[in-house]
């Protein structure tokens, strides 16, 4: 079986991967030369663990194969995936759907024998049945079935995430589609893992539900983290203990400085927009979005707190600054908000992260890039930490404070323990936690 994947970004280029590492033959599509290069080499433009030995590999085997002409891709191609971006869509909060269709303009002319058109981009309700409108429109003599394939995938732990799904959810109303896909996830539904063939409407909402379902629980515990400061609980011991219920689960019960990523912002803000567009208005999501909007606002509050009251002529050590570890993404990532507030207030800003300097400098201007974590807190009257990265866990407290002109660590992930850090002289502040805990 022959696919095509148009669109070689985060979603685009893990999948087709992926799909070739089953022993399909997969052609990814991108019309941006110096992406196609690097990807032809089996260097992956995003950072993804494993991503880069995984291209290689299949590209060494044939099986996979990069391409800037969409005309052979999709003419031989038994599916056709549209995995381009879908972004919030300036001023309305939409999902900007031009790239999606676009797409199916381009691909249209090339239909050759019955083909299955297959979103892989998160789209709203009801784009399916448009891009068939538009295909019976362009092509009525064309044999197709359009289907919605949303993927369910975390930046940093993608290949698991495909190659061991929770489930592979598939939308579509047509009996060939089906055998199609039925064929292509064969290789995981042998695994056991789950299948599910839904209706297209249901497949699209699904994914813009798990996903405001995911920023609800991440928001809730950072809420239920201030109150734990208030009243003398931890939070980490909260989390636990709600947790510990199988109704719940102790994924996403981890507070912070709020959610970022190239998922949950766009995608709370384009199932609002949906539901007030369909008279049916998602109160909860909706108050969602306003407090993790209000919490990287408070975040930069919590550190100027910190600094007793001023960072104005101070110098912070900024420890991480992608949305997650284990990514390279800055898109609405906390520090994006953090950073040049504390700037706007004075403040000089010493940053490490271990992958994201590249896609961060041009959004951050005027901090320090310094080479590694130590060399960011040297001097710092202030360090904080913005993203757990795994290496800074390992770092030498007592080292860190004998480097910093200060003695304030603000950790914002809660890596550190307490008791170890005031043993090492500093001024411990974390979140929903009493001083005292570990």
């Amino acid at each position: 079986m022959k696919i095509c994947m148009i669109g070689a970004g985060y979603v685009g280029l893990v999948s087709a991967a992926c799909f070739s590492e089953f022993g399909f033959d997969v052609t990814c599509v991108d019309n941006n030369p110096e992406r196609l290069k690097q990807m032809e080499e089996g260097r992956s433009p995003i950072y993804e663990p494993g991503l880069d030995d995984l291209m290689a590999r299949n590209i060494a085997a044939g099986r996979l194969r990069f391409s800037g002409d969409l005309g052979p891709a999709v003419k031989a191609a038994d599916i056709v995936f549209l995995a381009v971006g879908t972004p919030m869509r300036r001023g309305d909060g939409h999902a900007d759907l031009s790239y999606v269709y676009g797409a199916v303009e381009e691909l249209a002319p090339y239909l050759d024998g019955f083909t299955v058109i297959t979103t892989k981009s998160t789209v709203p309700v009801g784009t399916s049945r448009e891009i068939q409108r538009r295909l019976a429109a362009l092509r009525p003599d064309a044999e197709y079935a359009v289907c919605s394939n949303p993927e369910f995938l975390r930046e940093g732990s993608a290949i698991q995430d495909f190659t061991h799904p929770d489930r592979v959810l598939v939308g579509l109303d047509d009996a060939r589609a089906q055998e199609v896909m039925e064929k292509l996830y064969k290789p995981l539904s042998i695994r056991n893992a789950p299948v599910m063939f839904v209706s297209r409407e249901s497949a699209e909402l699904a994914k813009y539900a798990a996903n405001a379902f995911l920023a609800l629980k991440i928001s809730f515990i950072n809420e239920i983290a201030d109150l734990c400061e208030e009243v003398g609980a931890n939070v980490q011991e909260v989390a636990s203990a709600i947790g510990k219920d199988r109704r719940i689960g102790d994924k996403f019960l981890h507070p912070g400085p709020g959610y970022g990523g190239s998922c949950f912002p766009k995608d709370v803000s384009a199932i609002i927009r949906t539901a007030r567009e369909s008279k049916s208005p998602l109160s909860i999501i909706e108050q969602v979005q306003i407090v993790n909007d209000e919490r990287k606002i408070a975040m930069a509050g919590r550190i100027v707190k910190a600094a007793n009251g001023s960072v104005r002529d101070k110098t912070i050590a900024v420890l991480g600054v992608t949305f997650k570890p284990n990514t390279d993404d800055m898109r609405d990532a906390p520090s994006l908000v953090i950073v040049p507030m504390l700037q706007e207030r004075g403040a000089t800003v010493r940053v490490y992260d271990p992958q994201g300097q590249k896609q961060a400098e041009p959004l951050l201007p005027g901090v320090t890039w310094c080479a590694d974590a130590n060399d960011a807190i040297l001097g710092a009257d202030v360090a904080v930490v913005l993203t757990e990265w795994n290496e800074f866990r390992a770092l030498d407290l007592k080292a860190a404070r004998a480097r910093m002109s200060g003695d304030v660590l603000v950790d914002l992930r809660n890596i550190f323990s307490a008791d170890a850090a005031q043993a090492a002289g500093l001024r411990y502040h974390s979140i929903g936690r009493p001083v005292s805990a570990d």
